[in-house]
Protein backbone atom coordinates (compact mmCIF):
# COMPACT_ATOMS: atom_id res chain seq x y z
CA UNK A 1 0.00 0.00 0.00
CA UNK A 2 1.25 3.46 -1.30
CA UNK A 3 1.14 6.52 0.99
CA UNK A 4 0.54 9.42 -0.34
CA UNK A 5 2.01 12.78 1.48
CA UNK A 6 0.28 14.52 3.91
CA UNK A 7 -1.24 18.61 2.86
CA UNK A 8 -3.30 20.90 4.60
CA UNK A 9 -6.71 20.86 3.71
CA UNK A 10 -7.12 24.30 4.99
CA UNK A 11 -4.20 26.17 3.05
CA UNK A 12 -5.32 23.84 -0.25
CA UNK A 13 -8.94 25.37 0.24
CA UNK A 14 -7.67 28.72 1.09
CA UNK A 15 -5.86 28.82 -1.93
CA UNK A 16 -9.11 28.34 -3.81
CA UNK A 17 -10.73 31.23 -2.22
CA UNK A 18 -9.21 33.45 -4.59
CA UNK A 19 -9.66 34.20 -8.21
CA UNK A 20 -7.13 36.00 -10.88
CA UNK A 21 -8.53 38.65 -13.22
CA UNK A 22 -8.65 35.86 -16.14
CA UNK A 23 -10.89 33.79 -14.03
CA UNK A 24 -13.01 36.61 -13.38
CA UNK A 25 -13.83 37.23 -17.22
CA UNK A 26 -14.91 33.47 -17.50
CA UNK A 27 -17.57 33.64 -14.62
CA UNK A 28 -19.74 35.27 -17.19
CA UNK A 29 -20.45 38.89 -14.91
CA UNK A 30 -23.31 40.62 -16.96
CA UNK A 31 -21.26 43.56 -18.41
CA UNK A 32 -22.18 47.53 -16.40
CA UNK A 33 -24.31 48.95 -19.45
CA UNK A 34 -23.08 52.17 -18.81
CA UNK A 35 -20.69 51.97 -15.87
CA UNK A 36 -19.57 55.81 -15.16
CA UNK A 37 -22.87 56.41 -14.27
CA UNK A 38 -23.48 53.38 -11.91
CA UNK A 39 -20.32 54.45 -10.06
CA UNK A 40 -20.88 58.19 -9.52
CA UNK A 41 -24.76 57.10 -8.57
CA UNK A 42 -22.91 54.64 -6.05
CA UNK A 43 -20.47 56.98 -5.06
CA UNK A 44 -22.63 59.91 -4.18
CA UNK A 45 -24.86 57.68 -1.97
CA UNK A 46 -22.06 56.41 0.25
CA UNK A 47 -18.88 58.55 -0.61
CA UNK A 48 -16.51 55.75 0.12
CA UNK A 49 -13.22 56.36 1.71
CA UNK A 50 -10.35 53.66 1.39
CA UNK A 51 -10.51 50.40 2.86
CA UNK A 52 -14.50 50.63 2.70
CA UNK A 53 -16.66 48.07 0.42
CA UNK A 54 -19.58 48.79 -1.04
CA UNK A 55 -22.05 46.14 -2.17
CA UNK A 56 -25.52 47.07 -4.52
CA UNK A 57 -27.79 44.97 -5.86
CA UNK A 58 -30.37 45.90 -8.91
CA UNK A 59 -33.20 44.89 -10.64
CA UNK A 60 -33.27 43.47 -14.45
CA UNK A 61 -34.40 47.11 -15.13
CA UNK A 62 -30.94 48.29 -14.41
CA UNK A 63 -32.65 50.10 -11.31
CA UNK A 64 -30.59 50.02 -7.64
CA UNK A 65 -32.78 47.76 -5.18
CA UNK A 66 -30.98 47.87 -2.06
CA UNK A 67 -27.19 48.76 -1.25
CA UNK A 68 -24.84 48.79 1.79
CA UNK A 69 -20.97 50.16 2.16
CA UNK A 70 -19.19 48.93 5.21
CA UNK A 71 -15.27 48.71 5.77
CA UNK A 72 -13.46 45.93 4.70
CA UNK A 73 -10.44 44.81 6.39
CA UNK A 74 -7.23 45.40 4.99
CA UNK A 75 -4.73 42.76 3.57
CA UNK A 76 -7.30 39.91 3.63
CA UNK A 77 -6.50 37.21 0.89
CA UNK A 78 -9.16 34.68 2.16
CA UNK A 79 -12.64 35.03 0.23
CA UNK A 80 -14.49 33.08 2.80
CA UNK A 81 -13.55 35.98 5.00
CA UNK A 82 -15.11 38.30 2.27
CA UNK A 83 -17.97 36.28 1.34
CA UNK A 84 -19.03 36.25 4.72
CA UNK A 85 -19.30 40.10 5.44
CA UNK A 86 -20.62 40.81 1.98
CA UNK A 87 -23.66 37.55 2.94
CA UNK A 88 -24.14 39.71 6.19
CA UNK A 89 -24.43 43.13 4.39
CA UNK A 90 -26.72 41.56 1.73
CA UNK A 91 -29.16 40.22 4.69
CA UNK A 92 -29.84 43.07 6.16
CA UNK A 93 -30.87 45.43 3.08
CA UNK A 94 -32.67 42.57 0.67
CA UNK A 95 -34.17 39.64 0.75
CA UNK A 96 -32.57 36.51 -0.75
CA UNK A 97 -34.07 35.13 -3.99
CA UNK A 98 -33.64 31.26 -3.73
CA UNK A 99 -37.21 30.70 -4.26
CA UNK A 100 -36.31 31.95 -7.69
CA UNK A 101 -35.60 29.29 -10.65
CA UNK A 102 -32.90 31.36 -12.04
CA UNK A 103 -31.39 34.92 -10.23
CA UNK A 104 -33.16 37.80 -11.59
CA UNK A 105 -31.41 40.40 -9.42
CA UNK A 106 -27.62 40.83 -9.99
CA UNK A 107 -25.11 42.40 -6.84
CA UNK A 108 -22.09 44.58 -7.83
CA UNK A 109 -19.26 44.97 -5.56
CA UNK A 110 -17.32 48.32 -5.60
CA UNK A 111 -14.17 47.86 -3.11
CA UNK A 112 -12.52 51.78 -2.54
CA UNK A 113 -8.70 51.25 -2.06
CA UNK A 114 -5.25 52.93 -1.67
CA UNK A 115 -2.62 51.46 -4.35
CA UNK A 116 -2.77 51.50 -7.96
CA UNK A 117 -5.60 49.94 -10.48
CA UNK A 118 -3.95 46.75 -11.29
CA UNK A 119 -5.59 43.37 -9.84
CA UNK A 120 -4.22 42.25 -6.37
CA UNK A 121 -5.00 38.97 -4.65
CA UNK A 122 -7.40 41.29 -2.19
CA UNK A 123 -9.15 41.77 -5.45
CA UNK A 124 -9.16 38.17 -5.65
CA UNK A 125 -10.42 37.42 -2.46
CA UNK A 126 -13.46 40.24 -3.27
CA UNK A 127 -14.37 38.33 -6.42
CA UNK A 128 -14.51 35.04 -5.45
CA UNK A 129 -16.48 36.43 -2.25
CA UNK A 130 -18.85 38.15 -4.50
CA UNK A 131 -19.40 35.26 -6.23
CA UNK A 132 -19.89 32.91 -3.65
CA UNK A 133 -21.95 35.35 -1.75
CA UNK A 134 -24.48 35.68 -4.84
CA UNK A 135 -24.98 32.30 -5.28
CA UNK A 136 -25.94 31.68 -1.64
CA UNK A 137 -28.20 34.78 -1.76
CA UNK A 138 -29.86 33.72 -4.80
CA UNK A 139 -28.17 36.76 -6.86
CA UNK A 140 -26.66 36.94 -10.74
CA UNK A 141 -22.98 37.37 -9.72
CA UNK A 142 -22.26 41.47 -11.45
CA UNK A 143 -19.18 43.51 -12.12
CA UNK A 144 -16.72 44.34 -9.42
CA UNK A 145 -15.23 47.63 -9.54
CA UNK A 146 -11.71 49.01 -7.76
CA UNK A 147 -11.75 52.79 -6.43
CA UNK A 148 -8.62 53.58 -6.59
CA UNK A 149 -6.39 56.92 -6.72
CA UNK A 150 -6.27 56.87 -10.62
CA UNK A 151 -9.96 56.93 -10.72
CA UNK A 152 -12.37 53.50 -10.90
CA UNK A 153 -11.90 50.10 -12.90
CA UNK A 154 -14.00 47.34 -13.77
CA UNK A 155 -12.12 44.36 -13.71
CA UNK A 156 -12.27 41.90 -16.53
CA UNK A 157 -13.92 44.71 -18.93
CA UNK A 158 -10.92 47.09 -19.03
CA UNK A 159 -13.04 49.47 -18.77
CA UNK A 160 -11.55 52.61 -16.65
CA UNK A 161 -12.36 56.64 -15.69
CA UNK A 162 -10.83 59.05 -13.68
CA UNK A 163 -13.61 60.17 -11.67
CA UNK A 164 -14.69 59.77 -8.65
CA UNK A 165 -11.53 58.26 -7.38
CA UNK A 166 -10.48 56.84 -3.36
CA UNK A 167 -10.52 60.57 -2.75
CA UNK A 168 -13.01 61.90 -3.63
CA UNK A 169 -15.17 61.34 -0.51
CA UNK A 170 -13.61 64.13 0.97
CA UNK A 171 -15.25 66.64 -1.11
CA UNK A 172 -18.96 66.22 -1.28
CA UNK A 173 -20.07 66.84 -5.69
CA UNK A 174 -23.73 67.66 -4.62
CA UNK A 175 -25.29 69.47 -1.71
CA UNK A 176 -27.88 66.96 -0.91
CA UNK A 177 -27.42 65.10 2.62
CA UNK A 178 -25.58 61.85 2.56
CA UNK A 179 -27.78 58.55 2.71
CA UNK A 180 -27.44 56.15 5.48
CA UNK A 181 -24.78 53.58 5.09
CA UNK A 182 -27.03 50.76 4.39
CA UNK A 183 -29.71 51.80 2.14
CA UNK A 184 -33.02 49.03 1.43
CA UNK A 185 -34.70 50.06 -1.50
CA UNK A 186 -37.59 52.33 -1.45
CA UNK A 187 -40.51 49.98 -2.67
CA UNK A 188 -44.17 50.74 -2.10
CA UNK A 189 -45.34 49.21 1.27
CA UNK A 190 -46.93 45.93 -0.32
CA UNK A 191 -43.86 44.61 -2.28
CA UNK A 192 -41.23 45.69 0.92
CA UNK A 193 -43.80 43.53 3.33
CA UNK A 194 -43.72 40.31 0.97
Amino acid sequence: MGFVAATSSATSSHATRSLEAAEWADVGVPMLVNPRDVIKDLHARHLPAPSTALVAVYDPDGRLRASASFPGRVGVVDGWERRNALLSHLRRVIPHDLRLRHPVRTAVLMVCRDGGAAWTPEDGAWMWGLRDACTLHGLRCGSYVTLTADGWNVIGENRTGRTPNSASWTRRTDRSPALPEETPARLPRAAAAR
